[in-house]
Parts: C-alpha cells; structure tokens; sequence
C-alpha cells in the first residue's frame, strides 16, 4: 500500500528520476537526451527547492519514492526566479543552442527563454503544477489524491486557480484532468493546457 507524505530534500534523486521515466508523454524517456537529468531540471526538481512546502511524494511499502506532485503557487514570480537564479547554474552544462534542430537543442531552448514572454493563463489561474506517477502505482487513484491534497493547500492560501500545460499525446493525462474538472484553456500551437479555479474572492 502507498502512502502520500511531504517532500524531504533526500527526495531530490527520485524526482530526477520519476521524471524522465514518465517525460516521454507518460512513458520513459531514458537515452532520449544526451543528459537525463534535463527534464527534472525543468519539470520537477526546481519546484521542489523553492516550494518545498507545496511538493508531496507517494512512498511504496518498501520505503521506494514512486511518484510526486510539485507546484508553485505564484507562476509569474516562480518563472523570474527559474530564469535569474534557477536556470544559470547550468548554463555550462547545456549551452544555449544557435539555431534548436533536435528535441533536446528545443528543449534547452526552452528552459532559456523562460520567464521572457509571461504566461497568459497565470492572471486567473496563478498556479501551476507537476504530477508524475510510475506506472506501477497508476490506477490506484493516486493521482487523484496528490492531486486534492494540493488544491487543499492551495485554497487555504487563497490561491484563485491553477492551470497545467501538458503534452498533447498523453491522452490518458488529459482524460485524468478532465476526470477531475478542469476545463480546457487556450494554449499556443503543439500544446494543451487545463486550468480550476477555487472560488477565492481577493
């Protein structure tokens, strides 16, 4: 039986981990880039560090972190933050591309251009989220339940709403989000996007 508790900083291995094994649209992503731990540099482990309070893991009998749930409760702040103190410890690491070609130069691309443009949906729907489960622990409603221990957390703060971004072809995401009521929102070309709100009055 799995459990659900907050996340502790010997917790930051397993995020890398659960997330590249999940990346590829749910499923692994192991080899896909020349370095495994850039997906969990962008879609896991930042979170953990600034928001450590609003991150839980699912933890197997066997003491195994097999999945978690990040967030941030303020995107526009969170996004500056990734772009100026985040995202140049690792600038060595992976250069900026010239001209992106491959999914991992688009990718890089990506984590550097963050916090440039804003996000349109973070006016309303202030906060943000990432979930990734092992498919070991899928259907057990898991998700379900890191999903309402957030938005608890979130509602006690006052937080209006959240929104997600995801990949198009994880069709069973999207059925999950949809499952829990969240409503489809505009999003750029190649991309989906839900978003909830809390009823929270400013």
């Amino acid at each position: 039986m799995c459990g659900i508790r907050p996340y502790r900083p010997a917790d930051r291995s397993a995020l890398f981990d659960i997330c590249v094994r999940t990346a590829d649209a749910g499923a692994d992503a192991r080899g896909l880039f020349s370095d495994d731990d850039l997906w969990g540099l962008l879609f896991a482990v930042p979170y953990a560090e600034r928001h450590p309070d609003l991150a839980w893991v699912v933890e197997a009998d066997d003491g195994r972190v097999v999945g978690y749930i990040v967030a941030t409760d303020d995107t526009d702040a969170f996004e500056q933050w990734f772009r100026d103190e985040w995202w140049p410890q690792f600038v060595e690491r992976f250069p900026r591309p010239t001209l992106p070609d491959s999914r991992e130069e688009k990718m890089i691309d990506y984590a550097y251009g963050r916090g440039r443009d804003g996000e349109p949906n973070a006016g309303e729907y202030p906060a943000h989220l990432h979930i990734d489960l092992l498919p070991e622990t899928q259907g057990q409603g898991l998700g379900r339940r890191l999903i309402e221990t957030l938005f608890a957390e979130l509602k006690h703060r006052g937080v209006r709403g959240l929104h997600l971004g995801m990949d198009p072809a994880n069709i069973g995401a999207a059925a999950f989000y949809e499952r829990l009521g969240m409503e489809r929102l505009p999003t750029a070309d190649g991309g989906k996007s839900y978003g909830v709100t809390f009823g929270v009055n400013d």
